[in-house]
């Protein structure tokens, strides 16, 4: 990466627009120093764009905000947050953030502070990070001058995450800055500097006065990254992740039992995220698959005759999955059913590369995964992560197997989400029956006979394969 420097031309570049310039003008018939601030300059290095723009000044933020709306008019909304001392204008796409200047403290059971007026000198020394310390004035005597009192873009250019102050300071005050450390450095591909990720280790403990809503935030963005595992890894070097997510931290570790071992399951885990990560955007399909052998430490055995075993680790995965879910405050509605399902179907793609591949296995998998039979897929290949060449070489050309297989079926037989030809309603007008068991049966057959090929999905052949079971159980269509 080209070294980056103070660049006046490149930051005009940015700020030289309407709203930049109007939010200088207001700020000079104010009389008031108005500075952007933020991710926003800090993204202006990196090249990254936003339309999310932090402005602080010298006194009310509240008041220049105000203005800045009456100047747009009717193309403006404006939004107070007198609690917090914020306002937002939104106009054209953007979202333009104003606070005033601040200095805080804070108490020890607390991440709010107790807030005062400051200087920009002192909100520069509030903030989390160097490179999200600097900023730009927008007065128009000294517009597009850039302020960076603790060398945010030196540390830009070493790839460097670092607190402007004491980091046992900055953490204890706010401990969810220690979040924002690992997921600001996995997002930019960043190092955490020694002496402040030493301090996360230090106040990790801080993490409890923390909502858990704020600490998922962090999570997920992590989760979005484009190399996720870094995060996580991140998390347990500094001893986080056994407060915020413990379950993840019994996956590590291998166990040997008459010189046999087991993989690293969480190391493992991490590979399977980022192979998905690869592949999709989906961040539910990437919850699946960092949870997916989340059961293994419960269900890990030793047999004699085949070594370490998970047996049933998708399903207790899948029951484990409601309840990490409402820990976390992740949403507990169709989001956290389709992590379950993943989970507790992820061993069916395996059991059919490792097995012989039937058109009535590969059928019964189309119907349980339904619509998400493509992610279960994609799952199901970023699970293969053998050592072993051979392996890989022989569950890759299974895994195209059941992949055309798949295509074939419901080309042929259109099973994905379908219902069997013949309802309940129908076999019970056929029979003269109520609502009973002996409909569910015949239902059921109908269902498992087309699933294994014996019958078509076609209303005509169910119906008689529906008199044949009827028959065999002594029933007969009414007169």
């Amino acid at each position: 990466m080209q070294e980056l420097r103070y660049d006046r031309e490149l930051i005009m570049s940015h700020i030289a627009k309407p709203a930049f310039r109007l939010v200088g003008e207001v700020a000079d018939e104010m009389k008031r120093e108005c500075y952007v601030v933020g991710g926003y300059v800090r993204d202006i290095f990196l090249g990254r764009t936003s339309k999310d723009i932090d402005f602080v000044t010298v006194g009310s933020g509240i008041e220049v905000a105000e203005n800045v709306a009456g100047k747009l008019g009717k193309r403006a909304t404006l939004a107070v947050f007198r609690n917090f001392g914020t306002a937002q204008v939104k106009w054209h796409g953007l979202e333009l953030e104003f606070v005033g200047a601040r200095k805080e403290s804070y108490t020890h059971d607390s991440r709010n502070p107790i807030v005062e007026d400051g200087t920009l000198d002192d909100d520069q020394r509030r903030r989390d990070f160097t490179i999200n310390a600097m900023a730009v004035c927008v007065n128009h005597d000294r517009f597009g001058e850039l302020l960076d009192p603790f060398n945010g873009i030196q540390d830009l250019n070493d790839k460097l995450i670092r607190t402007p102050l004491d980091p046992d300071v900055t953490f204890s005050d706010d401990p969810l800055r220690m979040m924002r450390a690992v997921r600001f450095a996995t997002q930019l591909g960043f190092e955490i500097f020694p002496e402040t990720f030493a301090a996360i280790e230090r106040n990790r403990e801080r993490i409890d006065i923390i909502s858990k809503e704020r600490i998922t935030d962090e999570l997920m963005k992590i989760m979005m990254s484009a190399v996720p595992s870094r995060g996580f890894k991140l998390l347990d070097d500094c001893k986080l992740l056994e407060i915020i997510f413990p379950e993840l931290v019994a996956l590590k570790g291998v166990t040997q039992m008459n010189g046999r071992g087991h993989k690293d399951n969480f190391l493992h885990t991490l590979q399977v995220l980022d192979n998905v990560a690869v592949k999709s955007d989906n961040v539910w399909l990437r919850w699946a698959a960092l949870l997916h052998d989340i059961a293994k430490p419960a269900t890990k055995r030793y047999d004699e005759k085949s070594g370490w075993t998970f047996h049933n680790h998708n399903f207790i995965g899948e029951k484990m999955v409601p309840r990490i879910f409402k820990r976390l405050r992740l949403p507990m509605n169709e989001k956290m059913k389709y992590v379950a399902k993943l989970v507790g179907l992820h061993m069916r793609p395996i059991a059919l590369v490792e097995d012989e591949v039937t058109d009535s296995a590969v059928r019964r998998m189309l119907f349980d995964a339904g619509d998400d039979i493509d992610d279960l897929m994609t799952l199901c290949a970023a699970d293969i992560t053998s050592k072993n060449p051979e392996k890989v070489r022989r569950f890759k050309e299974n895994y195209d197997l059941v992949r055309r297989k798949l295509v074939e079926l419901e080309e042929k037989d259109r099973i994905r989400n379908f219902q069997p030809p013949v309802t309940g309603e129908e076999i019970m007008q056929t029979f003269d029956l109520q609502p009973c068991s002996t409909v569910g049966q015949i239902k059921e057959a109908i269902k498992n006979a087309i699933l294994d090929g014996k019958v078509s999905n076609d209303h005509d052949e169910a119906r008689r394969f529906m008199l044949e079971v009827a028959a065999g159980m002594g029933l007969h269509p009414k007169q």
